[in-house]
């Protein structure tokens, strides 16, 4: 782990040296302040440096990172990772020949990694990253179809005057069917059961 101790006449200087030496930014650093300092007598007599120690914090995301490719190389298969940021917001994207064995049956494999990479990113931080696993567009086919299927399934609901159970999905693939009916006057949805189970019911 990175480490140094800088000075500077308060400890806000002593951080902006120890920022410096690490070439990083402020969240990414722990600081121990070793000394607070004395101004002295009209600034000059009597004075004392501010210490501060500096510990570049572990970077989750790369972590996260290498921690997938070594799932992916356990696998034997030959899959690139490429990461993009935005806000808080980070997105894995994978590509390659094999990519329908890190997909899975209807993203089922995909949704675990997903889920494993949260984990991992946002062990012992205080910043909180919402994470996205994609794979050459799937997420956004997927949503296309679990749009339709609402649809369809809300018709059904609709012309049967029975509500309409939808099999289990993650809460992010619940969201996308609630937000598609959320508009519709002559159905309510919501969502039941215990997660792993957890799914979405279109109700007349």
């Amino acid at each position: 782990m990175k480490q140094v101790t800088a000075t500077g006449q308060t400890v806000e200087e002593a951080v902006q040296s120890a920022l410096q030496k690490l070439n990083t930014s402020k969240d990414q650093i722990s600081i121990e302040i070793i000394d607070e300092g004395k101004k002295g007598i009209l600034g000059i007599f009597g004075s004392k440096p501010a210490i501060v120690k500096a510990t570049l914090k572990k970077n989750y995301i790369d972590l996260a990172k290498k921690y997938l490719k070594d799932v992916i190389e356990n696998m034997d298969l030959d899959v690139n990772v490429d990461i993009e940021m935005e806000d808080r917001q980070v997105y894995f994207n994978l590509s390659g020949s094999e990519i329908a064995l890190l997909i899975g049956k209807r993203g089922q494999t995909l949704n675990a990694l997903q889920y494993l990479l949260h984990l991992v990113v946002n062990r012992n931080t205080d910043q909180f990253y919402t994470v996205v696993l994609d794979a050459e567009g799937y997420r956004e086919r997927r949503k296309d179809t679990l749009v339709n299927l609402a649809n369809r399934l809300a018709e059904k609901a609709i012309s049967t005057k029975r509500e309409v159970k939808l099999e289990p999905m993650p809460s992010f693939e619940r969201k996308i069917i609630h937000a598609a009916l959320q508009n519709v006057k002559m159905i309510s949805t919501l969502s039941a059961g215990e997660e792993p189970n957890r799914h979405v019911v279109i109700k007349p």
